[in-house]
């Protein structure tokens, strides 16, 4: 290749590579420590109960404090507000105001899971479990056979509420969902995956141990008894509690080389915990006002009161701009989100799956998604290429690698995000976030690189003007 042809081809092409090739030691420092306490936040945040108080206690940690409807703010005040303990927001207060518009980073903290049923305790074959309903997009064929805790609140009828942690410490039981031996399992591997396990056989298997004496569901009365002894619940307590079973694995590396990190709820805690630790680490006040959101109920659709569909965002926005004696409608116009969800990571093992051109690679860097949604773009806010632009220059001023892609081939489906949410209300809005690998599945994995430059992108955002 004649020199000129190789630089008309520098000049033209795009010049994408492999984030470990551009990174400097001092940024493989950075991205160790930073990743360490992703971990720690991971498994401190396996519920979205759990995820916002491990955020409100980092926040405070940060100086943040919780706001109350009235009070002065003042530029530099860092302030948040905890939505019904499932999900958080938070502000720092910029040099402009509000009728500037406010640089948003919104992502989400509830994952893929399963739900008990309003009267979930029963006993069969001298066995007790517990029923499920599964919530948010799961392949069920992965839950059974994996080791599960359990995690949520009882309210009781006067009033208070019990929080409850089933194998959530060490040396604590585990519950599981069991599967047919493959010596029986041979009309059962004809079946195609989604439907080798119907939803009706997510049972926790709680025990087998029957109370002393005659009659029936003596295993059942034992492992009540049990609950009652340490959460002094009964049985129809049930009915108003919210108890969730998640993986009973911790967050760990993943790879020979530790590049890699293994856990449960990347999505979207890796974005999450990219966007809150973002914005607490800001070392001076920004320009326009810095928002974190950190909704509930992303995977069932965003709705409800913790969703980003409801009005908790805009009751937030709207106080923030009555202090300031702006009107909401003005600020949103102004404003710039970034919605911060995973998207997919190439996979080799599935690559029929992808659109290799337009797919995100683990250590590329953050993932810009123009559109999510599904087939013809249904459920994308598709955002304009001026938007798109914006956030190229951002992050090329500020050294943040990314990539662009797609989640997938076209008529294989898709998904969604916050995105258009942000978008209905009049936001400038772009999706951006990890590339993941088994997203969905009980054990999900990214990259440390593409974490790191997540958070580094983030920052970026807050500190610029849109």
């Amino acid at each position: 290749m004649s020199d000129e042809l190789k630089e008309l081809k520098e000049k033209l092409f795009s010049a994408r590579k492999n984030g470990w090739d551009r990174i400097s030691a001092e940024d493989a420092a950075g991205i160790d420590g930073y990743c360490e306490d992703y971990k720690r936040f991971l498994d401190a945040g396996k519920t979205e109960r759990l995820c916002a108080k491990e955020i409100v206690a980092l926040a405070e940690q940060a100086g943040y404090v919780p706001y109350e409807r009235g009070m002065a703010l003042k530029t530099g005040d860092k302030v948040y507000v905890c939505n019904r303990g499932k999900g958080v927001m938070l502000a720092h207060l910029g040099r402009r105001p509000l009728d500037a518009g406010a640089q948003i980073a919104a992502a989400h903290i509830d994952s893929p899971r399963l739900d008990l049923k309003p009267n979930p305790l029963y006993e069969d074959g001298e066995l007790a479990y517990f029923k499920t309903h599964y919530y948010g997009g799961i392949r069920k064929y992965q839950w059974p056979t994996i080791p599960l805790e359990l995690h949520g609140v009882v309210a009781l009828k006067d009033g208070t509420s019990v929080a409850v942690n089933i194998g959530g410490d060490d040396g604590d039981p585990r519950l599981v969902i069991t599967d047919l031996l493959p010596h029986l399992g041979a009309e059962q591997g004809r079946k195609p995956l989604a439907e080798a396990i119907p939803a009706e056989n997510l049972n926790l298997l709680l025990g087998s141990r029957p109370v002393a004496g005659e009659g029936s569901d003596r295993v059942k009365l034992a492992i009540m008894q049990l609950l009652h002894d340490k959460y002094g619940i009964l049985e129809d307590d049930f009915t108003s509690a919210e108890l969730e079973a998640v993986p009973a694995v911790k967050a760990c590396d993943i790879g020979l080389d530790r590049s890699l990190i293994g856990s449960y709820g990347h999505d979207d805690r890796v974005c999450g915990y990219a966007a809150l630790r973002a914005l607490l680490d800001l070392e001076e006040t920004p320009e326009k006002t810095a928002v974190c959101v950190l909704a509930d109920k992303e995977e069932i659709g965003s709705d409800g009161v913790t969703g980003m569909q409801s009005a908790a965002f805009d009751t937030f926005m709207e106080d923030l701009c009555d202090a300031q004696e702006v009107p909401l409608r003005v600020c949103f116009e102004k404003s710039f989100c970034l919605s911060a969800d995973v998207t997919a990571a190439f996979d080799p093992n599935f690559a029929e799956a992808y659109e290799k051109r337009n797919a995100a690679f683990l250590n590329y860097g953050i993932g810009l998604c123009k559109y999510t949604g599904a087939r013809g773009k249904s459920g994308a806010s598709d955002a304009d290429a001026e938007t798109v632009a914006y956030v190229r220059r951002v992050f090329d001023e500020a050294g943040v690698i990314w990539q662009i892609a797609e989640l997938g081939k076209v008529d294989l489906g898709g998904g969604g995000t916050v995105a258009m949410y942000m978008a209905n209300r009049n936001i400038t809005t772009l999706d951006a976030g990890v590339p993941v690998l088994s997203m969905h599945a009980p054990f999900e994995t990214v990259s440390k690189l593409d974490c790191y430059e997540t958070y580094l992108g983030m920052k970026a955002v807050y500190r610029s003007v849109f």
